[in-house]
C-alpha cells in the first residue's frame, strides 16, 4: 500500500461508525475493571503510572494528526483494521491498550526506586526495556496493512527513541513522584489534550 493511498483510506474512515464492532464495549469494561481493582487496593502510584502514559500517548497522537494536516501525511497512520478511528494514527483498540499499558508496566518496578538492574536504575531499566519491546512489536504491525510507517526514515529505532522511551520511562518515574506532582503532570496534560482536541478537532476540524 503506498503512502498517499494509506492516508486517504485513514481519512475516509476517521471517526465514522461504519466499521464499529461491539467488542469495544467489553474491552472498555475490562479497562475500567483493571483501574477499579487497583483503586480498591489503593495502588495510587500504579494508577498514576498508567494515566501518565495515557496522557502522553494522546499528546503524541494529536501531534501526529497535526503533522498530517500541515504536511499531508502523518508519521504513522491506520488505514484499516480498526472498528473506530479516533485520529489518523490511532484506533480505539490501540488507545484502550495504552490506557493501562503504564499500569501493567509498573508491576515490574522494584520496591526500592534506587535499586539497580544490570547496573542501571530499575526505573530506567524497565522503562527502556518496555519501550524496546513495544518498538519490536510495532515492527510486526508495520508489516501489516493495518499500520503504516509513512516516511522511510521513520521506523523502529526512531519510534523507540522519540516515542516509546518517553512513554514508558516517564511513566516509570511518575510512579515515585509525590501525589501533588503526579496530579499536576497528569492533570496538566489532560487539560492540554482536551484544549488541543477542542480547537483542532472540534472547532477547526483539522484533525
Amino acid at each position: 500500500m503506498n503512502h498517499p493511498e494509506a492516508t486517504q483510506m485513514a481519512l475516509s474512515i476517521l471517526r465514522k461508525g461504519d466499521n464499529f464492532h461491539w467488542m469495544v464495549i467489553p474491552v472498555l469494561v475490562f479497562v475500567l475493571y483493571i483501574y477499579f481493582n487497583e483503586l480498591s487496593k489503593k495502588n495510587y502510584r500504579g494508577i498514576a503510572a498508567g494515566l501518565s502514559l495515557y496522557m502522553i500517548h494522546w499528546f503524541y497522537e494529536i501531534l501526529n494528526a497535526l503533522i498530517q494536516h500541515f504536511s499531508g501525511h502523518a508519521l504513522w497512520t491506520i488505514p484499516t483494521g480498526t472498528c473506530f478511528l479516533l485520529l489518523v494514527g490511532v484506533g480505539i483498540e490501540i488507545s484502550l491498550m495504552f490506557s493501562f499499558a503504564g499500569l501493567a508496566a509498573s508491576k515490574l518496578l522494584l520496591a526500592d526506586p534506587q535499586a539497580k538492574v544490570l547496573g542501571i536504575n530499575n526505573r530506567l531499566f524497565f522503562g527502556t526495556a518496555n519501550a524496546l519491546l513495544a518498538s519490536i512489536l510495532e515492527i510486526f504491525l508495520a508489516k501489516t496493512p493495518a499500520f503504516i510507517w509513512v516516511y522511510p526514515w521513520w521506523g523502529a529505532s526512531t519510534v523507540f527513541v522519540s516515542v516509546y522511551i518517553p512513554f514508558f520511562v516517564i511513566s516509570a518515574y511518575c510512579y515515585d513522584w509525590s501525589p501533588s506532582t503526579q496530579k499536576k503532570f497528569i492533570g496538566g496534560l489532560f487539560l492540554l489534550n482536551v484544549f488541543l482536541l477542542a480547537v483542532f478537532a472540534g472547532y477547526l476540524g483539522w484533525i
